[in-house]
């Protein structure tokens, strides 16, 4: 039934709705994130933002029908947790110390890059040929961000280093959390992955000295209200959205976020936190975000024809899915 005002289904309109928070609020929270840690060390901050999240979303989970965990289960969080949340996240919250929130968000952008690269080498099959271009497209645009110079606008090394490492352990973390024992409940498996990352994040800002720079007193309203922000809208209502999108259209259309959310953080960081956006950095963008658009284009029919022949043959795959746990952005 078409709304008479706007001419467009009420289901429709939900899903313009869900892509519209997918791709403003993931795209924002890494100027969030660098208005967060201003005031608070880096992974204690993100330790407190996923131990909240997880803990909702756990309790949310658990209110709808959701069994209790196994052991075995938690065994499993702990590790995707890790290889998410602090492999992942971790790097990114470091690196916005040193690195642009924009900038930071286009080397995420290569999780899709590490992602084809790993699936080729696991299933042992050379990609297609567009996600070999997508690839040495890819590197391209790295190479044009790092590279010394006349170019204005190189990224830190050490920064975008320790990007690219985060960005590798997320994509390794993502693909095995396909085959991890956790619950079938997506809901809660990515809570019980935010609560074990949360604590991993903990320990870590600990090992390194973080408790020793924070102090209640100093921290800024501006960074509290980034770190709710972060929790409710990154965390919770942009994971929300998420997953009904994965049930309301393709998982094709869904993974559009990642080249989007680039986008989205370079405009923010350049409009709200006068980060600078030269010729380099709108080139390598160019150059990045087209190579996650032919990765995730062609990579995902390549996948799909891949799992329909699978299903033929085979109902034992596990149930887990497309499932990522969305909060860690």
């Amino acid at each position: 039934m078409l709304d008479v005002t706007t001419g467009i289904e009420p289901r429709q309109r939900k899903i313009v709705a869900a892509f519209a928070a997918v791709y403003l609020i993931w795209g924002s929270t890494y100027l969030a994130i660098r208005f967060a840690i201003e005031t608070i060390p880096p992974h204690l901050m993100a330790s407190a933002r996923f131990l909240a999240a997880g803990a909702i979303l756990y309790a949310w989970a658990r209110l709808r029908g959701a069994p209790r965990p196994t052991f075995t289960n938690w065994r499993a969080a702990a590790v995707v947790g890790g290889l998410l949340l602090l492999g992942g996240n971790g790097a990114v919250v470091w690196a916005e110390t040193r690195v642009p929130s924009g900038l930071t968000a286009l080397l995420v952008a290569t999780v899709p890059i590490w992602m084809a690269l790993l699936e080729s080498l696991r299933n042992g099959r050379r990609p297609a040929a567009p996600v070999i271009a997508g690839l040495v497209l890819g590197l391209g645009g790295l190479a044009l961000l790092v590279a010394p110079g006349r170019l204005a606008g190189r990224v830190d090394p050490l920064g975008a280093g320790v990007l690219l490492l985060g960005s590798f352990s997320w994509a390794f973390g993502s693909l095995h959390s396909r085959v991890a024992r956790l619950p079938k409940s997506g809901l809660l498996a990515t809570a019980m992955e935010m609560i074990a990352g949360s604590v991993w994040l903990l320990l870590f800002g600990l090992l390194t000295g973080q408790a020793g720079k924070l102090t209640l007193a100093a921290i800024s309203v501006k960074s509290l209200l980034s770190l709710g922000y972060l929790v409710v809208f990154g965390s919770l209502v942009g994971f929300t959205a998420y997953i009904w999108l994965l049930g309301a259209t393709t998982a094709a259309r869904v993974s559009t976020y990642a080249y989007v959310n680039p986008v989205v953080a370079v405009l923010l960081g350049w409009t709200f936190a006068g980060e600078t956006m030269t010729l380099r950095t709108l080139a390598a963008a160019v150059i990045i975000v087209g190579a996650v658009a032919l990765i995730i284009r062609y990579g995902s029919r390549r996948r799909a024809g891949s799992a329909s022949r699978e299903e033929a043959v085979s109902t034992d795959e596990p149930a887990a899915g497309v499932r990522r746990p969305a909060a860690a952005r």
